[in-house]
């Protein structure tokens, strides 16, 4: 963020904007071809708070002045952005969702993703704003690569993760808020996991920052009432298909990073490891078509001596 989020929201997202135009700038000088913002990157991480509010940042992500913003600069600057905010759906009761919306080097809306998996634990209260989304696992065909989303929380389940390489991606980008006390162990490791297991690219970003709200709220872990959600440790990287990475950004300050990725790389990984061609797709889905019936019974054989 860039100013208090005490100050009126246009304010705020008026001092986001030129925030980002000046990085987006900053990357298109540097031939950047595809960038990947965070998650809801236009507003704060507010949903800690639980209060209804911060839907004001919602928009349309055809015309809505975060979106515009991008397809100008995307435009600007011949590069596909990823930009992830809160969708304000205006065809269905002006519903809320965390959707990702990739746009192309001409400035277009090619298409969106919404948020798969939301969480519920401590603070990310999420789904007081937001629920899951229902656009399945889609790979977006740009200029430069074939991209898939797989936003924040997505990340722990590796299904997700699979259901992208298997529509064709070749980098998935994992635009996230997540904070230290809760994930930043895990955060070196799911990533660069992903990316070998399902050959390819994966781009990992982080907010950066500790954010305070005007008002406390509590976490329901005992704790005493508080105003900020922790502190986001940033630390983005880009993970390969072969299991190599690139160091990550800093843990406290804002960062560009950029990195050459040779797309051959994918199926030379595939070629090499063959992962996808010695998967066992038929006995995974006939096991997951087993676990959602009500009758499911798990595959236990019992030693019969215990």
């Amino acid at each position: 963020i860039a100013i208090p989020t005490d100050r009126p929201f246009q304010e705020q997202r008026d001092a986001i904007l030129e925030k980002i135009e000046a990085i987006v700038d900053m990357a298109g000088r540097e031939g950047v071809q595809v960038l990947c913002l965070q998650e809801t990157w236009n507003m704060p991480f507010a949903f800690c708070t639980r209060e209804k509010k911060w839907c004001e940042f919602a928009e349309n992500i055809e015309d809505g002045e975060s979106i515009m913003k991008c397809r100008e600069l995307a435009k600007k600057w011949d590069m596909v952005i990823v930009s992830t905010l809160l969708e304000r759906d205006d065809t269905h009761s002006n519903t809320v969702w965390n959707t990702a919306v990739v746009i192309g080097h001409n400035g277009n809306v090619i298409g969106k993703h919404r948020k798969n998996h939301v969480p519920r634990v401590g603070d990310f209260n999420e789904s007081t704003y937001y629920m899951e989304g229902n656009t399945g696992h889609p790979v977006f065909e740009t200029k430069y690569a074939k991209i898939g989303v797989n936003i924040c929380y997505g990340r722990h389940h590796q299904m997700n993760w699979m259901g992208f390489g298997l529509n064709g991606a070749e980098i998935v980008f994992n635009p996230s808020a997540t904070v230290g006390r809760l994930s930043e162990p895990m955060w070196p490791v799911e990533a660069r996991t992903a990316a070998f297991a399902n050959s390819y690219f994966v781009g990992a970003i982080n907010r950066v920052g500790t954010e305070r709200f005007p008002n406390e709220f509590t976490s329901g872990d005992g704790r005493p009432s508080h105003k900020d959600f922790g502190h986001f440790y940033g630390s983005s990287y880009f993970a390969c298909p072969d299991g190599s990475r690139t160091p990550p950004l800093s843990r406290n300050q804002d960062g560009l990073l950029i990195a050459e990725l040779d797309l051959n790389l994918v199926q030379q990984v595939r070629d090499n490891w063959v992962v996808q061609m010695t998967g066992r797709h038929d006995i995974y889905s006939d096991l997951l078509a087993k676990y959602v019936e009500d009758d499911f019974e798990p595959q236990i054989i019992k030693d019969p001596y215990i």
